[in-house]
């Protein structure tokens, strides 16, 4: 019979150990599934025919344009702060960057549109909840 070399035998057992010890850390240090928490909930009559309702608050404003809802997120993406809403669009007051009534960046210092949120119609509500859509894209009802 054959007998296995130290070094193979040695290699065969690190990378066993290796592995093991990678599932271990990957299962210990594992973050718990992403769950959505509900941010708010309006009845959908509230909305204005064309308009936005503004939850200063939650940092957060419902715009209606053109048949559509959108959720958007009141956070400057050029340093965070709370951008003002305008007939005319929105404004962040720290820098002056400018952006459409959707979130779209008209002008600087800010470089990304405004976050959407995840926005769901359930019977005569509207709830919107924190994990975001991709910027710009928009998910509306």
């Amino acid at each position: 019979m054959a007998t296995v070399s130290t070094s193979r035998r040695r290699f065969i057992t690190t990378l066993v150990g290796a592995v093991a010890g990678g599932w271990f850390l990957q299962r210990f240090f594992a973050l718990p599934p992403h769950q959505t928490r509900m941010l708010l909930e309006v009845p959908i009559e509230q909305m204005p025919e064309r308009g936005a309702l503004v939850f200063r608050e939650q940092r957060l404003a419902l715009v209606r344009e053109q048949g559509q809802i959108y959720a958007i997120r009141l956070v400057c993406t050029h340093l965070g702060c709370t951008v003002n809403v305008l007939p005319q669009g929105m404004s962040c007051p720290c820098h002056g960057s400018e952006f459409t009534s959707t979130g779209v960046v008209v002008k600087g210092p800010a470089t990304d549109p405004l976050e959407h949120l995840r926005l769901e119609r359930h019977g005569s509500l509207l709830r919107v909840y924190e994990s975001g859509v991709t910027a710009g894209s928009g998910e509306t009802v």
